[in-house]
């Protein structure tokens, strides 16, 4: 694409003298000349024609001077657009004036053309430059967009409504996910399986990215809906398995935790697909990490069969489910959270509000890791069951 070249000057010779000396480049596209006699003009122009790259301004012309255009030029804020001013050499005072005031460079009178050549090229390099940085940071805002639609899509199929089921007094739920980058590949997911029975799971996809909040919503989709068929956790996730395993792309998996609450006596069915060991709250005895069902990550192996536990909550008991972006978060040290201190954490919001337990844990990693880059999503749930 030809640059763009405006020049502004009350001399008739010099239209001759620029098209005749430049005329290679004219033929061969590279640069496009066209003429104003004064500032005035010049700027009816520019403001028809917004793309000239440059601007060749003399200083002292009628109607409107060559300072009063830089001053127009400038108001016009466009990095792209450069200004060589070509006076006398006399005239070195405002040509100081507008090297100050944001011309690019100058040229003096009478004009050496090697000379205003090499300014010129000086010029279209750095014109160049600018434009290919505009580009980029055009595009790094159309990245940003989409992954902030990407955001809120991915936020919007998270339950946010809390408590889930106010008409159940029978237990209380609070969930949070904090992705570490714009989106993420945890989840969680809660619902009512029937009216006597709550489902409640939590995952984290292999990934990060747009790929893995992808695969994210298909294994979200997948495993409610599978569910939702009032299968047990062990079943549900086989099945699930075996669907996500036809999905999956890149190799990516997804550790996954379900488990349903029957909501009129505690009792908890659950099945681990090779996601960290959630936290048994209990309020009248000690906290502990619940034992492993010794299943593997969703999307890995097709056909694999499952295995449940089950336990028994006791009003004012809770669990509390996490992803590795809790027990794996590094400090400046490089040393990971990890269950020791998660486990004494869990301990000391014992007998708090599901939100309260999340808001304390949460506090406890960030002090822990102290001002260190978050590597990892991080999705945590808690479930305290009131009886």
């Amino acid at each position: 694409m030809a640059i763009k070249i405006l020049s502004v000057d009350d001399e008739q010779d010099l239209e001759a003298l620029l098209t005749q000396y430049f005329r290679r480049k004219i033929r061969k596209g590279e640069y496009e000349f066209s003429f104003a006699h004064n500032g005035l003009e010049a700027l009816r122009m520019m403001l028809d024609h917004p793309d000239f790259d440059i601007i060749l301004s003399d200083i002292n012309m009628p109607e409107m001077d060559g300072l009063t255009l830089l001053t127009k030029i400038n108001e016009m804020r466009n990095p792209a657009l450069k200004c060589i001013i070509v006076s006398a050499y006399g005239d070195m005072e405002n040509i100081r004036t507008a090297m100050n005031h944001g011309a690019f460079d100058f040229a003096t009178k009478p004009i050496d053309m090697e000379d205003l050549e090499r300014t010129i090229e000086k010029a279209v390099e750095q014109i160049s430059f600018i434009k290919e940085a505009q580009k980029e940071h055009h595009q790094l805002e159309e990245i940003q967009y989409d992954l902030n639609v990407a955001r809120e899509i991915q936020q919007s199929i998270l339950p946010k409504q809390f408590p889930p089921f106010p008409q159940y007094k029978q237990f209380d739920l609070y969930a949070t996910m904090s992705a570490a980058k714009a989106v993420g590949g945890d989840f969680y997911d809660f619902f009512l399986v029937d009216d006597n029975h709550l489902g409640f799971t939590i995952a984290d996809v292999s990934d990060k990215g747009i790929p893995a909040a992808i695969f994210m919503a298909i294994s979200r989709t997948v495993i409610r809906a599978t569910a939702l068929r009032q299968l047990s956790p062990a079943v549900c996730m086989k099945e699930s398995n075996d669907l996500l395993c036809r999905e999956s792309v890149n190799g990516m998996f997804v550790t996954t935790f379900y488990a349903i609450l029957n909501i009129h006596t505690g009792d908890v069915v659950y099945c681990n697909g090779g996601h960290n060991r959630p936290v048994w709250i209990r309020k009248n005895d000690k906290v502990s990490l619940l034992p492993m069902t010794g299943g593997m990550a969703l999307g890995v192996v097709p056909g694999l069969a499952y295995k449940e536990q089950s336990l028994k909550l006791e009003a004012g008991d809770s669990l509390f489910l996490y992803t590795d972006g809790i027990s794996e978060a590094m400090n400046l040290r490089n040393e990971q959270y990890g269950d020791i201190r998660l486990v004494e954490a869990c301990s000391s919001v014992k007998n708090q509000s599901p939100k309260s337990m999340i808001e304390g844990i949460s506090e406890s990693v960030q002090s822990f890791v102290n001002g260190a880059m978050q590597s990892d999503d991080i999705t945590m749930l808690a479930l305290t069951y009131k009886g």
